[in-house]
């Protein structure tokens, strides 16, 4: 990786695109440094680390810390992730979308594109309502009244409408995917404070050196775990047939058909976050209820440290990992595409045979990718169950982290690597 950096630094255009990229990252942070009026800020801080394991916790992870202090970016890219998901689900559901999807050409990934870009300022006005409404009943705000309401609002979902103009940007002028970039950066920025937590609670005695040291490689040997995987690909092999066209034949080459294992990447688990930790969010809305009641010994029960809570997150992780990889890998459209252009899997007739062979594999394939999500995602919730010094510095997220992180890594390398290979290329008449 250092290597390809390094070597697309020496290109000029390159490291033009590089450095456009670290400014606008830049201007990102110092958008995360900016609190927006009316809150206290203090209060504010406290409030988090009681709820740093719930659904709060894993929008503030993904926010870089801007959500717990109430920035202008606090929602970060998370109303347009959001949008981006609807849309993506409207289109398979509405055959207006479909068509524009699939048919459309340019023309219609630009109107697709408008249509993600008002659905993203409407969601951020909707979770900048969301977000006063929290932080006022929970008495968090320096003063209240309408005027304080719109400032705050309005003042979200515009941070929340720049970023995703600042991706644009990225994506249009810089240097990979720049809504990832944007999520890289604010996870990575987490990672200083995560360690500072975790030598001083070595340093408090709540944390054992060899606790820690225990930590570290098993963060280490996820992130093995992680890249293995996030590269690994079953591969069908596809055969096209001979014909003749004019005086000219075509076809008779073998090539495969490529099925990522982790076909979803990091959506099961957010979404499985999102909904097994949603009686935990609720609750956090409401003030805290008194110690032996039938709410608190319910809330204990469907925790985010409780067994209950880990067994449904693993669950949902499986369901939301095969719903993603039925929505993007067709079985039967790809059988018709190869029956099209002349090409068979060997051993199967074109067709329906393909079709259910496809399907076979995918099921495969897709149950080993949610296993792997499932095990990253609930081993640092068991562990933070089980040490309290791991829970205060939330581990329970850890996982999901690492797992944006490192996806997001692999693909700007590969992003540096095929822009190189394309300036490096000479053809015959070079």
């Amino acid at each position: 990786m250092l290597e390809t950096f390094r070597n697309a630094w020496k290109i000029e255009e390159l490291r033009k695109k590089i450095l456009f990229t670290l400014f606008i990252v830049l201007l990102y942070r110092l958008g995360n440094a900016v609190p927006v009026p009316y809150v206290d800020l203090e209060a504010l801080k406290n409030y988090f680390t009681t709820v740093q394991n719930t659904a709060l916790g894993l929008v503030n992870m993904m926010s870089g810390g801007a959500f717990s202090k109430a920035t202008i970016f606090a929602l970060s890219i998370q109303p347009y992730i959001n949008a981006s998901i609807i849309i993506q689900l409207l289109t398979i559901a509405i055959p207006a979308l479909e068509r524009l999807q699939k048919e459309g050409g340019e023309e219609g990934q630009k109107k697709l594109a408008s249509i993600t870009r008002y659905s993203t300022v409407v969601i951020g006005l909707l979770q900048g309502f969301a977000y006063y409404m929290l932080i006022r009943n929970n008495n968090l705000l320096d003063a209240t009244g309408i005027w304080s309401a719109i400032v705050i609002i309005l003042t979200f979902t515009a941070g929340s409408a720049l970023i995703m103009w600042l991706g644009e940007q990225i994506s249009e002028f810089g240097i990979g995917n720049g809504i990832s970039i944007i999520l890289f950066a604010s996870i990575v920025s987490r990672f200083p404070s995560g360690i500072a937590q975790m030598v001083t609670n070595v340093s408090t005695g709540g944390l054992s050196i060899l606790g820690m040291i225990m930590m570290l490689l098993g963060a280490l040997a996820i992130v093995v775990l992680i890249i293995f995987v996030t590269n690994a690909e079953r591969r069908i092999p596809v055969q096209y047939s001979k014909r003749v066209v004019g005086r000219k034949m075509y076809g008779g080459q073998s090539t495969h058909l490529p099925m990522k294992v982790n076909m979803s990447g990091v959506l099961p688990i957010i979404f499985a976050q999102s909904i097994a930790s949603l009686i935990p969010t609720i609750a956090a809305f409401f003030p805290t209820p008194a110690t032996g009641t039938l709410w608190s010994g319910f809330l204990n029960v469907t925790g985010t440290t409780s067994p209950l809570y880990a067994i449904c997150y693993f669950l949902l992780i499986i369901f939301f990992a095969y719903f993603y990889s039925t929505i993007q890998f067709n079985p039967v459209e790809i059988a018709n595409n190869l029956k099209k252009n002349g090409g068979f899997i060997p051993g199967f007739r074109p067709g329906k045979p393909t079709s259910e062979y496809i399907q076979k594999s995918l099921n495969k394939v897709t149950l080993f990718g949610a296993l792997y999500l499932g095990i990253v995602a609930v081993v640092p919730v068991v562990i933070s169950a089980v040490s309290k010094a791991a829970a205060s510095s939330g581990i329970a997220l850890g996982g999901t982290s690492i797992i944006i992180v490192i996806g997001v890594a692999l693909e700007t390398v590969r992003a540096l690597e095929s822009q190189m290979i394309m300036r490096n290329y000479k053809g015959f008449l070079d």
